[in-house]
Parts: C-alpha cells; structure tokens; sequence
C-alpha cells in the first residue's frame, strides 16, 4: 500500500473520527505547501516544502502531520514532521504509516506513541494553556485579503501572530526584525486591522476603535502604506502632512489610522511631538 492509498484508507478515516474538519472551527489543509523552494541560480527554484497535513483550530495552526506509506516505519516521517512544525512555529507533530501515530511536542520535548489524533479541542488545550478573552478575540479575525485571495506567507502569519500574543498578554512594547522584501506593510496592515475589528484599545473594553498611527522615515513609504491600507473605510484613513497641520493649526483627528514621517510627526513648537498635545493614550505606534 503507498502513501496515498494509506492517507486515503487509515490516515483520513482516523482524523475524521477526531473530528477534524468536522466540528466547527476546525480544518484539515492537505499537502499545504509552506515554501515555493529557494531561489536558485538562472531562476530556478529549489523543491518546495509541503507538509502532508497541517491541524487547524479557531483559525490556528496547531499540528502538523507527516505521513508514511503503511510498509514503513512510523519514525521515518518524524524529522520532517519536527522540521514542519519548527518552520511554521507549530508545538505539536506527528508521523504516521496509518497503523502508528507518533506524537511530539517541540514545547516540552516529549514524544511519544498515541493510539488516536487528538480531538481539536484537546489539541487547542494541550496547546494554549494560558488563553485569555483578546487573544480569543484576535484569533477570530481572519487575514484581510482585501478579496485578492492573497494568502500571507508563513513567516507573516508567525509574526502577526507573535504580536498579537504580546499585546493581549499586556506587553506595551513589540519589536519585530524584519529584512527589505519580507512584506513589512503588510504585516502592520493585518496587525492593525485585527486590533480595528476587535476594538482594542490600551483600555481593554471595546467600547471605541482604536487610534493607530503609522510612522515611516520617507513620504514614499508612507504613502505606499497608505494606499495598502485600502481595506479600511476611505473616513478611516488620514494621510497627515506639514502643510495639513499648518492650515488647520493642529493635527487632524477626524480618522482612525494615521499615516506620516518621523520629521512631520516631530515638528511640533519647541521641539515637540504634534501628537503630544493629543490623548497619546489612544495611538499605536508602528515604527
């Protein structure tokens, strides 16, 4: 019997029974691809990496499986499932020939042999030990694709993610490192637009929307970032600028998401930052 035949007779039934893809919230993505393949000379691209199986909860990625025609040990498919899960940032992998499944814990470094995939919400448990109201709220968002269909990369979902975690930890400060071409614009737009949807403020009550400020050290960036933010209502948005601020004798704060340079943001009488003059309290800063 080969891997298809084992995903399709062994594999498949016993995720089912688990009630993957069958209660609500939770999915099964087959062969999902992770990477086109590295970037080769003369343009060529190296193989692509494709997990079998990735688990997904409440919008969350949350197990990764590799599986194994059934003829084949089970312990063949456990370094690339770790390798998986490690790349997607996942806790929890799993090899299987259909007749063994093998589970283990990048958390914790525990693996061990288990009769059946856990159910979703014991994998979302085993998981997330420490859940909270905003980190629930943040995870019900989905990606804005702006109807493109766009899909973030693997890396962009991990760091938004990541940030989301922190600020419904409580963290007041988030620094994420990211290199030119990584898509940094798009980032902000979906960290953003999760923090506009859920209403989050430095409050925490969801009574208003939040202010958010967007800063960049060019006025070509900021207004790239402008126009990458056009899934937000066109009231929304507020492109600030020096000549702006001088006719009106102050900064606008008629919107919700704010888009400026550092040297306009600082131009302020002595020194000062126009927006200190502002309730602070009520803008993120992306920098």
């Amino acid at each position: 019997m080969n891997e298809s035949e084992t995903r399709a007779e062994y594999i498949d039934p016993k995720l089912k029974a688990s009630g993957w893809g069958e209660i609500e919230g939770s999915k099964v993505l087959r062969e999902f691809r992770i990477t086109e393949g590295k970037i080769q000379t003369g343009g060529l691209r190296a193989k692509p990496e494709i997990a079998d199986y990735v688990l997904v909860y409440k919008n969350q990625k949350i197990g990764v499986i590799e599986a194994k025609a059934q003829n084949l040990e089970v312990g063949e498919g456990v370094a690339q499932a770790k390798a998986y899960a490690q790349k997607l940032q996942i806790d929890y992998a799993y090899s299987t020939n259909g007749k063994e499944i093998y589970e283990m814990s990048l958390a914790t470094g525990e693996e061990r042999s288990v009769i059946d995939f856990p159910t979703p919400d014991e994998l979302w448990n085993k998981t997330f030990t420490d859940q909270n109201e905003w980190k629930e709220k943040f995870n019900n968002v989905l990606f804005e694709d702006g109807g493109s269909g766009k899909k973030p990369r693997y890396y962009q979902e991990i760091a938004v993610n990541n940030v989301m975690n922190c600020i419904a930890e409580e963290k007041n400060r988030v620094l994420l490192t990211l290199a030119t071409g990584t898509g940094k614009t798009f980032v902000a737009f979906q960290i953003a637009w999760k923090l506009f949807q859920t209403r989050w403020t430095l409050k925490r009550d969801g009574a208003r929307r939040p202010r958010i400020l967007f800063l960049a050290d060019r006025n070509i960036l900021a207004d790239q970032a402008f126009n990458a933010f056009s899934a937000f209502s066109e009231d929304a948005l507020v492109r600030i600028n020096p000549l702006d601020i001088r006719k009106k004798g102050g900064v606008p704060m008629s919107g919700s998401v704010y888009f400026t340079i550092f040297q306009t943001f600082m131009s302020g009488s002595n020194g000062t930052p126009y927006f200190g003059k502002r309730q602070c309290g009520y803008i993120q800063i992306f920098w």
